[in-house]
């Protein structure tokens, strides 16, 4: 155990809102046994799920990479450690062929620039189409992520930018979405639409609600989320500090 992870939560600032998103997400990846992901925080996430809560975690990547191990944070899906570190690799069309179309890996993180009460998407455009106010980097294999994977979890920040009642353009649909994890709580899809369950420590349902793009329901059960451990957070500042 490295000096970082083996000191007290004592001797600790308390985790950020973000850094409180991307433990939530690693927990989530507990007892699963393969996650599709990008880069950015959902990557960040899935290697912290490795090293503290599931070192049986199988990681696909969208460049072909699969069992990739990371010691860093990738910087791209092309980030060579990702390679080096695979079990195998394979090429792009093989990938959304033969392992994310049939469903063979069981978890997708995915993000996206705005996402409505129903789960879905949207990673194309700002506006209107045709004149967008701003043009975003499109699909890339998102609708078939989607599609293929039987869980989906989106992780996105919580903003009325964000979380929107109806999407500027529908890119990917949120049929499969389990759950949407945001730096505020943590939305679960009940009955086709996304409903407060968690509430992260010292965030109000108020609060959550003025992020909000529509009348959010709340769970009869509704959930506190627990504080971050010494160990997660020890492990995920290691993590983000590694050159």
């Amino acid at each position: 155990m490295s000096s970082a992870t083996a000191s007290s939560g004592a001797e600790q600032r308390p985790a950020s809102a973000g850094e409180l998103q991307t433990i939530v997400a690693a927990r989530s990846l507990a007892g699963k046994h393969s996650c599709f992901i990008g880069v950015g925080r959902p990557s960040t996430a899935a290697i912290l799920a490795r090293m503290v809560h599931n070192p049986d975690l199988v990681l696909v990547y969208e460049s072909g990479t699969i069992g990739a191990k990371p010691y860093h944070v990738p910087l791209s899906i092309g980030d060579g450690e990702l390679a080096e570190t695979a079990d195998f690799v394979v090429s792009v069309p093989e990938m959304f062929n033969y392992w994310i179309g049939p469903g063979r890996v069981q978890v997708a993180f995915l993000g996206a620039a705005q996402i409505d009460r129903h789960a879905n998407l949207n990673s194309t455009v700002i506006g209107d189409y045709d004149h967008p106010t701003t043009r975003l980097p499109g699909a890339g294999g998102a609708p078939e992520i989607a599609m293929g994977c039987p869980e989906v979890v989106v992780i996105a920040p919580h903003s009325p930018r964000t979380f929107v009642e109806k999407l500027d353009f529908l890119t990917t649909k949120g049929d499969h979405t389990t759950l949407a994890i945001t730096d505020l709580c943590v939305l679960e899809r009940i009955d086709g639409e996304l409903t407060l369950a968690t509430l992260y420590p010292g965030v109000t349902v108020d609060q959550v609600q003025a992020a909000t793009g529509w009348a959010l329901k709340v769970a009869g059960d509704l959930q506190t989320t627990p504080e971050a451990t010494a160990e997660e957070l020890s492990a995920l500042r290691e993590l983000l500090s590694r050159d």
